[in-house]
């Protein structure tokens, strides 16, 4: 009896054994079964990120375990894992990347120069069950890094929005059996989350700064014409900007729907210098500036926006001057036309001697040099004819009276041309003939080391050719004024608007030289500052004004415009001297000399 009891209680324990061994491995089953299906979620969520934008580059943030280690086999796509959470090497990759952040501390980048790389990049971070998607959100916008969606245990997205009262939307991933084809699909809306919900809301990662919804954009203009220029808007009494550079950037406004903000204590005609406004930009303290900067010797090109235009650094140079009176008489006397007249009078001279006799008894040197019939036929003026005289001197006679008729018109032609419309000086082709003209080169002491002493052969020899101005805002005051006792370094650019003033002068007053030059061609860019969320968005900007060709109405206007606003004036600043209808004594002075001389 007791046997039996015992064996009756081993076989009660032998079930529930069995029984409790049953229920464990379909708790194991379903633990599996629910982990199964949450990888293939993420994994067709990423897929989904895929569809969107492509990607190519993997980058993963955080160390095992991390739910994202688990799909790098089935994503098959070169990845960096950056278990430390910052890279100890500068991101050198050109492709698209998608991060994927283990959790939301696990991103620390601390290089700048894959921080800045890496800013526009998406990501996808798991949040942790303690965490809330506004905290998430508003930690990396503080780090101006936007494109941020959060995935968490239950199956919950959320995508992080700019600009909106509540920094996020909740997208709802449908876990059900319909997910298993990759035709459904895996992302729907729940709109009670965003009373303004639209289309855009059905993607994951969208543009944010698209629309801005007047948050500020701060910029300040340098106040140097034509790139930036400070106004008071008679309308609505507050400060504007206007320019090639400053345009740009008014249009951007306009076309994310922000705000320009500008600084309270700005003022109209304070020039900045290209220094100062640099350093404010590198400070934070300016998201764009209106002015222009080179490529040239930039040291990081983290500043510098898409190239907005290029133009070349030469001189404006002053026209020739017309040649006074007395110059005319010494420069129609070319060396080589003197040549063929002198060889004519020995060849006159000799025939003129041998045809008196037809012999070379009367022949000597010095009546054949200053043969006094032949030099004055050949002048124009009467000579006695001998009293007998052949057919031969007579003929001789006659070619000398026809070389002096072509000889005398011809200098004839020469006087009244020159004195109705005098010849000018020649051009200035090289930076050699610069400094042997009377010109001096007005440059900036700042520019003068950097320009001038790098790509021209100034030495302490010819540095007094040099005009250097400690003051850069009188460098400007007298090259705009047009002082005609200079020559000027300046911009392709600027020189537009400059030849454009001189269309409403009586007579223009510089040239711009392409063949003096300092550089010849340079791209320009506006200083943005470093961490500028939105600076891809508006390089895109900078194509689209390009290919409409809207920048360069801006350059061909930027004289009109500055008259309009009164920041400039169609003041005649030739000076044009008035036409003299008399030759003076002093005119003459050369043709005195050289009759004299010829005495």
């Amino acid at each position: 009896m007791a046997a039996g009891l015992a064996v009756m209680q081993l076989y009660f324990v032998f079930i529930l054994l069995g029984s409790l061994y049953r229920w464990l491995h379909c708790i194991e089953l379903d633990d599996f079964r629910e982990q199964d299906e949450h990888s293939r979620l993420l994994l067709y969520l990423i897929r989904r990120i895929r569809l969107e934008r492509d990607y190519d580059t993997i980058v993963v943030y955080g160390s095992e375990p991390c739910v994202f280690h688990e799909l790098l086999p089935q994503l098959g796509l070169p990845t960096v894992l950056l278990a430390q959470g910052s890279s100890w090497e500068d991101w050198s990759f050109s492709s698209e990347s998608l991060l994927l952040i283990c959790n939301s501390n696990a991103e620390q980048e601390q290089n700048p120069h894959t921080l800045l790389k890496l800013q526009q990049a998406r990501r996808l971070v798991y949040l942790e069950p303690e965490k809330q998607p506004t905290e998430v959100c508003e930690a990396y916008f503080e780090r101006e890094q936007v494109n941020v969606a959060m995935v968490d245990a239950v199956g919950n997205l959320y995508s992080c929005r700019c600009f909106q009262q509540e920094n996020y939307i909740q997208l709802t991933l449908n876990i059900s059996h319909s997910y298993k084809t990759e035709s459904t699909a895996l992302v729907n809306l729940n709109a009670d989350k965003d009373s303004e919900a639209n289309s855009n809301n059905e993607l994951i990662y969208v543009e944010q700064f698209a629309n801005m919804r007047g948050s500020p954009i701060r910029s300040e203009p340098d106040q140097i014409r034509p790139r930036g220029i400070l106004y008071r808007d008679p309308g609505t009494g507050k400060y504007k900007m206007m320019g090639t550079a400053a345009n740009l950037i008014n249009t951007f406004v306009e076309r994310v729907n922000a705000t320009l903000k500008l600084r309270d204590d700005i003022g109209e005609g304070k020039k900045l210098h290209f220094n100062n406004i640099i350093q404010r930009v590198m400070l934070s303290q300016l998201d764009i500036a209106a002015t222009l900067s080179t490529t040239l010797n930039a040291e990081s090109f983290d500043y510098l926006s898409y190239p907005y235009m290029h133009s070349s650094f030469c001189f404006m140079i002053p026209l020739p001057q017309a040649l006074e009176y007395e110059e005319i008489f010494t420069i129609i006397m070319q060396p080589l036309v003197a040549g063929v007249i002198v060889v004519l009078l020995l060849i006159f001279s000799l025939l003129y001697i041998y045809g008196q006799d037809l012999n070379w008894r009367r022949f000597s040197l010095i009546d054949m040099l200053l043969n006094d019939r032949c030099l004055r036929g050949l002048l124009g003026q009467c000579f006695p004819m001998p009293a007998r005289t052949s057919r031969y001197l007579k003929g001789i006679c006659l070619l000398i009276c026809f070389t002096s008729l072509i000889i005398t018109t011809m200098y004839e032609s020469y006087l009244q041309a020159y004195f109705t419309s005098p010849p000018h000086e020649q051009m200035l082709r090289s930076f050699e003939d610069v400094l042997r003209s009377r010109y001096k080169i007005a440059v900036e002491r700042g520019d003068a080391s950097h320009w001038l002493l790098q790509n021209l052969s100034l030495t302490t020899t010819n540095a007094r050719r040099a005009h250097l101005l400690d003051d850069w805002k009188e460098f400007f005051r007298i090259r705009d004024s047009f002082n005609a006792s200079f020559v000027y370094p300046v911009m392709e650019l600027r020189w537009l608007s400059l030849q454009e003033q001189q269309n409403y002068f009586r007579k223009p007053v510089f040239y711009y030289s392409h063949d003096i030059c300092l550089q010849h061609f340079l791209l320009l860019s506006l200083p943005l500052r470093r961490h500028l969320p939105y600076r891809q968005l508006f390089d895109r900007h900078i194509l689209a004004m390009q290919e409409f060709g809207i920048s360069q109405f801006w350059m061909a206007n930027s004289f009109n415009e500055m008259v309009r606003l009164k920041v400039a004036s169609r003041k005649d600043y030739s000076h044009p001297k008035q036409p003299e209808d008399r030759v003076y004594l002093r005119d003459l002075t050369q043709i005195f000399i050289f009759y004299l001389a010829a005495h």
